[in-house]
């Protein structure tokens, strides 16, 4: 499952061309018998995927990619409701016994420097408490370059998602050999 905004939903693309799908792509490409189910609603919150968490993601998920936060950003939501809403998720998923992996996000730098430092420390804090994965930002390699975005700049094209995929799943890979036990060539 990819629980997320508008980056995982796929806005203003094709579904195919969405982060799920071409994952599930990338992961089938390479071995894996995956499916990702896109979970994405375009303008959500942390507390808006906290809200939607138990009817979005099902009891029998393998594996949840956590990617939340970038709205809140932009919203200037404090920082501490963004903790709390991705606590509480993180918290619900482990006692549902479903490992989750966190796409973490960087602050633009509107907002100041300690709204950037309480903002970023999020991702790498819960990370370590639920002993959760961290993809440290989840647009890497796609954030500021104009030919990977959409005509609003925020949101990646087509391109994008595909350099996306790329190193999300370079991370990715690891993290399913272990949890899976699967070997080059068995996955």
């Amino acid at each position: 499952m990819a629980l997320g905004d508008s980056l995982t939903a796929g806005f203003g693309l094709a579904t195919a061309e969405s982060f799920p799908s071409v994952l599930t792509r990338r992961l089938r490409d390479e071995g894996f018998d995956a499916e990702v189910a896109n979970a994405g609603v375009s303008g959500d919150t942390a507390t808006g995927g906290l809200e939607r968490l138990d009817w979005s993601v099902p009891n029998n998920a393998d594996l949840v990619i956590v990617e939340l936060g970038a709205n809140d950003m932009l919203r200037d939501v404090p920082p501490a409701v963004t903790r709390a809403a991705l606590d509480a998720i993180l918290g619900r998923l482990r006692a549902r016994h479903i490992p989750a992996v966190l796409a973490g996000m960087k602050s633009v730098t509107n907002w100041g420097g300690r709204y950037r430092a309480d903002f970023e420390r999020i991702y790498p804090d819960l990370s370590a408490s639920y002993d959760a994965p961290l993809y440290p930002f989840f647009l890497d390699g796609v954030a500021g370059h104009a030919y990977l975005l959409l005509g609003d700049g925020l949101h990646p094209n087509a391109k994008g998602v595909e350099r996306m995929v790329d190193s999300f799943t370079a991370f990715l890979n690891p993290i399913l050999i272990a949890r899976f036990g699967a070997t080059s060539g068995s996955r």
